[in-house]
């Protein structure tokens, strides 16, 4: 068979990739080795923000991304839970509010919405934070989704337009016709395309090497609590601290703990943020998840009280200037990605998906793509592919 667009992994980036392709008019087949959802976009906290990024390539396309999720996909947001709640960053000493008071001036610049918030304000947006933190920022644009839920509900509809959706189907190599890629090779069979969309996630790497080409994204594990459900709200917001942004923009291949702590519509409430480079390890490390509960014990002391019911890891998908990598390849023609996200791929896919449907019919794009441009990347030196 012979289709427009072949999307590989059918996470939240290759289901928004999917999804905004098929509404251009595309005939696309979404291929994935394991199971919707099964990677990355189901370890995450489903975070769609603005508060954590400098200003720059990464938070022009946030914002643009927050437009995408409100309006082009507003009328779907109920069905993977938008939630619009809102995030407060804190701060525990007079240095740290500094720092916070000097990003939001430069993210309000670049068009974001930040409310500095006093000492003596904390207790009105968060009831239960600890007494001693010496101020805040709050950011109104900050959301949540539940992503798994996310990229479901955009491959029915993906579906619903025309699309296919190929589980348990794992590319083995790619089609070629001289140095264009025509097409992919699976485990199910050969499909021909007139382009292929590289969204493999924390694998995005391994589906580039088959290409012959280097797109250097590495895995960074990360750990989250989840409590027993307890009375809705309260938690109010998405609450983190401040050196959460610093670990993000981080290239430390060790250990990184900031608490990041929210409440879901189910009670439960979500704690994190753990970051570190071993491979895809999947040992749980008892070190990281005993820090991230006694900090965010810290913030909410009243957590201590409160049981965790589980714990689950996941794979960030890590590039080393921490910028996703979208747009043609022309190293390889015919072969596209939407990849490197980090931990921002879930609030960031909508924007990607959109930004990749018009570049593939030919349409301007709505956000410039050249500094995401796939083949930035310095040759891999011997022995570091």
């Amino acid at each position: 068979m012979s289709v427009d667009l072949v999307v590989v992994g059918a996470g939240v980036v290759g289901a928004a990739s999917a999804y905004f392709a098929t509404m251009a008019g595309l005939r696309v087949v979404v291929v994935e080795r394991g199971a919707i959802a099964g990677g990355t976009s189901s370890a995450g906290e489903g975070n769609v923000l603005v508060s954590d990024k400098e200003a720059g390539p990464e938070l022009d396309l946030a914002r643009y991304s927050q437009r995408v999720w409100r309006e082009d996909l507003a009328e779907h947001g109920d069905l993977w839970e938008f939630e619009s709640k809102g995030g407060l960053v804190v701060a525990s000493s007079a240095q740290g509010v500094a720092s916070l008071r000097a990003l939001a001036v430069r993210q309000r610049r670049a068009g974001i919405e930040v409310r500095d918030v006093a000492r003596d304000e904390l207790p009105d947006y968060e009831p239960h934070l600890a007494p001693q933190l010496a101020g805040g920022a709050f950011y109104s644009q900050d959301a949540q989704v539940q992503p798994m839920l996310v990229a479901a509900h955009l491959l029915r509809l993906a579906r619903a337009g025309g699309a296919q959706v190929r589980t348990r189907t794992e590319v083995t190599g790619f089609l070629r016709a001289g140095d264009r890629v025509t097409g992919v090779r699976t485990s199910s069979g050969d499909v021909a395309a007139g382009a292929v969309l590289n969204a493999a996630g924390t694998w995005a790497g391994g589906i580039a090497d088959l290409a012959g080409v280097r797109v250097p994204v590495l895995p960074r594990r990360g750990f989250i609590l989840v409590t027993q459900p307890m009375p809705t709200r309260t938690i109010r917001h998405k609450v983190y601290a401040a050196e959460y942004v610093g670990d993000v923009a981080s290239s430390d291949a060790a250990l990184q703990t900031s608490p990041v702590v929210e409440g879901t519509a189910g009670g439960t409430v979500l704690i994190g943020a753990s970051r570190e480079r071993v491979g895809f390890d999947r040992t749980v490390s008892v070190a990281a998840i005993g820090t991230l509960a006694a900090k965010a014990i810290a913030l909410f002391p009243m957590l201590r009280g409160v049981r965790a019911i589980r714990t689950y890891l996941g794979f960030r998908p890590y590039c080393p200037d921490h910028l996703p990598v979208i747009g043609p390849d022309p190293r390889a023609p015919g072969l596209w990605h939407a990849c490197g996200h980090e931990g921002a791929g879930i609030g960031l896919s909508a924007g990607t998906g959109k930004l990749i449907s018009q570049a593939l019919v030919g349409r301007p794009t709505d956000l410039n793509l050249s500094p995401f441009a796939p083949d930035r990347f310095p040759p891999a030196e011997e022995g570091t592919r």
